[in-house]
């Protein structure tokens, strides 16, 4: 039995192979472990993968693609002048490693290859997955398997109604999940994400504060690192964004080092308390969705076998830190998280893929038994079935597109069916998860930036934006001396609706304007929020709303959304005043434009509209906002 997995993610692919009774292993392409996502594109329309395409796009970027799993829901991408399907790009990074797996195989075939999928994936990501392995020439029977519940079975061996926490950190998206154990094997309990939340980020953030340290000296020469014109200046970018990105990596295993910078810029010592300083708002945002996806199968963190890291920027010290301070639970992770999906793909047994349990699944009382299993050596894959009482596997694959599609399940795969990914709906009792998920489909960012602010070039149809109020009731995790217990309580409100939270973030605003309580707004497309909301009507047709909200995470969110309104130039940078500190993201169209900003490690939300005039611009938005509404101004 030759079996290989394939954990095809966004920076980079791992595969293990199984065959003649051996236990997994990982197969290395070019030498290594992990073979890098990407591909280029050659003049001829020919794609290379890996590293090969790396050093190619030092010779022309615009042939490049680092990530094209980011990209699922595009169709296509644009490679030079070349328009290549999304599922030829994947096809070809599944080919290579197929190409190897068979040389080191000799030429024998493969009985079954396992593909690994987010688990918030749907039939249409899920097919496109499963096109792309049919395009590279796999014939022999796919089997899909969550990655969540790879991980699980790769980290820990659960008794029937323990449940674990699967914290997937990787370069394009955070994915979180609870994995409960059944007697066929396991299910996904519960679910969620950031699709803007990844290593990825994390880099542009690190490239944004070596900006901040340099574009003084020309700040021609930086923008025309940011948004490269010719292929020198394409080639810079993409020099100082891979040594940027080795910087991160280093600063993981040491308190400091140095970014080498092009000429005329001086190389920048960057510390870890730097990076830290950085992305903690976007970490506290997963840790904070990891607590409520737990909160969600009605258990308490306690309760769980573990919380366990996933993807290679869990590598990152903060994140570990934070699980520990946020939820009081000390996370787990080996020493290659980048490999933990594919090995586990092997230990999933086949009757756990798809078949539930008919009972109903409860939660043990019994301490959990964790078994941490060691990166090499694990178990093979002809180990028997988790359960006992079963004879024998069962058949999984009966078609290239169907995970036995005779049997309903909570993770059957078939074209045929149409809906989210369900969740074992018919389990009763706190593993329930009786809500269905719809994913939205999530396009990729081209990021650029001003001397001091980001601006982002996006291509789309403006929106319609309807001006009014959005809220939310929230828990505040606020610095300095706001405190979560003292904003919570804080109900107490003036004559004009603040409350003492509200008029931090607004700082001389209600001196000096015409504020009330309440009212409405909203932008097409976005779902409406209520909340403590005080609206102030300013000079020259801007207003301005204060939201009160009841977490980090619901206040960023709304700033996400709300900024992503528009598809047109954003401009972004960080504020600070009246003892607040944090970011705001404008943007402008039609003769709208909007801002959005958000305090640091606080539930609090500001809305700054301009409702009509000729010249507005992304840059006059943010010129009011720092001149007029910013606290402190």
């Amino acid at each position: 039995m030759r079996v290989l997995s394939i954990d095809l993610g966004t920076s980079n692919t791992v595969a293990v192979l199984a065959a003649h009774g051996r236990p997994p292993r990982v197969v290395e392409v070019d030498g290594s472990a992990t073979m890098p996502s990407a591909v280029y594109c050659e003049e001829d329309g020919s794609l290379v993968v890996g590293r090969d395409a790396e050093r190619r796009a030092r010779l022309d970027p615009s042939r490049f693609e680092p990530n094209p799993k980011r990209r699922v829901d595009d169709g296509m991408l644009l490679l030079g002048d070349n328009v290549v399907p999304v599922t030829d790009a994947l096809a070809a990074v599944l080919r290579r490693v197929l190409e190897e797996t068979t040389r080191q195989l000799g030429g024998e075939p493969l009985d079954e290859v396992r593909l690994t999928h987010p688990a918030q994936w749907g039939p249409t990501r899920r097919n496109v997955l499963l096109s792309a392995a049919r395009l590279a020439g796999v014939t022999c029977d796919i089997a899909p398997v969550p990655e969540p519940v790879a991980a699980a079975s790769h980290y820990a061996s659960l008794a029937v109604g323990q449940a674990l926490a699967v914290y997937d950190l990787g370069a394009g998206t955070f994915d979180v999940a609870i994995v409960g154990a059944t007697q066929n094997g396991f299910t996904v309990l519960a679910e969620d994400g950031l699709p803007d939340l990844g290593g990825l980020d994390v880099d542009q953030a690190l490239l944004e504060h070596v900006g901040r340290q340099v574009s003084h000296r020309d700040p021609a020469g930086w923008q025309r690192l940011l948004r490269p014109e010719t292929t020198a200046d394409r080639r810079a970018r993409r020099a100082l964004q891979e040594d940027v990105r080795a910087a991160k990596e280093s600063l993981s295993r040491h308190a400091h080092t140095e970014v080498p910078m092009p000429e005329p810029f001086e190389d920048v010592l960057v510390n870890r308390s730097d990076l830290e300083a950085l992305i903690r708002p976007s970490m506290l945002r997963s840790v904070e969705l990891l607590a409520a996806t737990i909160r969600a199968t009605g258990m308490a963190p306690n309760q769980l076998a573990g919380i366990y890291l996933v993807g290679g920027s869990s590598r990152i010290p903060l994140v570990a830190t934070m699980i520990a301070e946020q939820v009081r639970v000390v996370p787990t992770s080996l020493d290659q998280p980048e490999t933990a999906v594919a090995l586990g793909a092997h230990h999933v047994p086949k009757d756990g893929i798809t078949p539930r349990s008919k009972d109903p699944v409860k939660v043990s009382n019994e301490p959990p038994t964790v078994v941490t299993k060691p990166v090499t050596g694990p178990t093979p894959v002809q180990s028997p079935p988790r359960n006992p009482a079963q004879s024998g596997p069962n058949p999984v694959v009966s078609g290239p597109y169907q995970v036995n599609p005779g049997v309903s399940g909570p993770y059957q795969v078939n074209p045929a069916v149409s809906g989210p990914y369900q969740v074992n709906p018919a389990v009763s009792g706190p593993y329930q998860v009786p809500q269905q998920f719809n994913f939205p489909s999530v396009s990729p960012r081209a990021q650029e930036k001003k001397p001091g602010k980001n601006v982002y070039i996006a291509v789309g149809a403006a929106v319609v934006l309807v001006l009014a109020v959005i809220g939310g009731i929230f828990v505040l995790n606020g610095p300095g001396e706001l405190s979560a217990q003292d904003c919570k309580n804080d109900t107490a409100k003036d004559d004009k609706g603040f409350t003492e939270c509200l008029r931090r973030l607004a700082g001389t605003i209600p001196d000096t304007s015409t504020c009330k309580a309440g009212g409405s707004a909203g932008v097409s497309g976005i779902a409406e929020i209520k909340g403590t909301v005080v609206s102030c009507a300013l000079k020259d047709d801007y207003s301005v709303q204060y939201v009160l909200t009841e977490t980090v995470t619901g206040a960023q969110q709304s700033a996400d959304a709300l900024a992503r309104s528009l598809k047109t130039d954003m401009v972004e940078a960080e504020w600070g005043g009246n003892g607040l500190k944090g970011k705001y993201r404008a943007t402008a169209n039609g003769g709208v434009g909007l801002l959005a900003f958000t305090a640091n490690d606080l539930p609090l939300l500001g809305i700054v509209t301009k409702s009509s005039g000729d010249d507005v611009s992304a840059d006059n938005v943010a010129d009011f906002f720092e001149n007029t509404v910013q606290p402190g101004t």
